[in-house]
């Protein structure tokens, strides 16, 4: 038996594994102290009740021979899938087959596994900084990667590749970041990979974030793009899905990729929970609707609050609009982690140190919207009183 030695050359600890280890050891030496968390991307608002009766119907339906499902397709049931096309891509005016949606249980999950469609030979190209697992995973098939640098010089919009690039993984709008990019600058990437026979990997589970008319939801509003895209979504920041696990990927026919992928479904995946997906069909009730927006309206505010509560403060501040995340220049003297550790210490708040996002995220910390206003209020008098 022999391993994988390409695993060998991941960082020790995972970067939010490594932020729990350290939350945790502070409450331990601190049991009465209360730590604000504005660090990891995780929901705080409850699902919306139309989804949550939706839920309960579909235990219900198990609980009856006459109602009852075993195994649910490895695509997906139809019904969502075809929801999903009649709401987030026809009225954009992206058409989409049926047989190209797939149902999964989560962004995360697909972005890892679709790497297993490509030869280790590939060369990747991957922002810096970006999510961990766009890294980790190229890491551990063993492929080069070059890093394109996103900071304030460049407004934190990526520069094309210098050699050429087999994959691509765009995160817009970007975590963690907060930046994205216009119709025409998503067009450019669209461009190149057509020229270099390149496939984008686009993450976008941040699109119900966007207000601005010139940002793109999805990366199919691009002529062109569905000879070149696999597009990665999910409920859970949208919709409070941390918990439940849903979402999908887009694998067009044009890429060449799609047969591959329902054929690794087939093998490696036995369907996306029967629940999970009747509460996502919910999400699409004028009511699931309703309460949805509800509950981004509090994510967007108290993107707002904090964005606007750090730049009063003096911070060099960006994103926070368009997006759920604050990407904040830590003060003189601070690396990321030094800063994280001083807000820990000193102000019992939890960001994310930039540097696990990458180097170019040395020097930045995140914050993350999704907590509750009160909090974050608080979060703002207790950085006040540290400067």
């Amino acid at each position: 038996m022999t391993i994988n030695t390409h695993f060998q050359q991941l960082p020790d600890n995972y970067l939010f594994k490594e932020i729990s280890n350290r939350v945790e050891a502070f409450q331990q030496s601190h049991p009465n102290a209360r730590v604000l968390r504005l660090g990891v991307g995780d929901v705080t608002r409850p699902l919306p009740l139309p989804v949550v009766d939706a839920m309960h119907r579909a235990v219900e339906e198990l609980a009856h021979p006459e109602t009852f499902r075993g195994y649910c397709p490895e695509e997906g049931y139809p019904w969502l899938r075809q929801t999903i096309i009649d709401n987030d891509y026809r009225p954009r005016g992206v058409q989409l087959e049926l047989e190209e949606v797939f149902i999964s249980e989560g962004a995360g999950s697909d972005l890892g596994n679709l790497s297993e469609l490509f030869s280790s030979a590939n060369r990747v190209a991957i922002l810096d900084p970006s999510y961990p697992a766009y890294v980790d995973s190229s890491v551990m098939a063993g492929r080069e990667i070059e890093f394109l640098p996103c900071h304030a010089d460049n407004n934190f919009v990526p520069s094309l590749p210098k050699e050429k690039a087999d994959i691509i993984y765009l995160c817009f709008p970007n975590n963690p970041t907060g930046t994205v990019l216009t119709h025409d600058q998503l067009k450019a990437w669209v461009e190149y990979a057509r020229t270099n026979k390149s496939l984008i990997i686009f993450d976008a589970a941040y699109e119900s974030f966007i207000e601005d008319s010139d940002i793109p939801h999805s990366i199919y509003e691009i002529e062109g793009a569905k000879e070149v895209a696999v597009e990665v979504r999910s409920y859970s920041k949208s919709s409070g899905f941390t918990a439940v696990r849903c979402g999908w990927t887009v694998v067009p026919k044009a890429t060449g990729l799609q047969a591959m992928w329902m054929r690794r479904q087939c093998t490696k995946y036995n369907g996306t929970a029967y629940v999970a997906q009747r509460a996502a069909e919910a999400t699409y009730t004028p009511l699931g609707k309703d309460g949805i927006q509800n509950n981004l309206a509090h994510y967007k505010g108290t993107a707002q609050l904090l964005s606007q509560g750090l730049r009063d403060l003096g911070f060099e501040v960006y994103g926070g609009k368009n997006a759920p995340y604050i990407w904040c220049r830590v003060p003189k003297g601070y690396t990321s982690w030094s800063f994280f550790d001083c807000l820990l210490n000193n102000c019992q708040i939890v960001c994310t140190p930039g540097a696990g996002f990458g180097p170019s995220g040395e020097s930045y910390v995140r914050f993350s919207a999704f907590s509750n206003r009160k909090d974050c209020e608080e979060a703002l008098k207790r950085l006040q009183a540290l400067a």
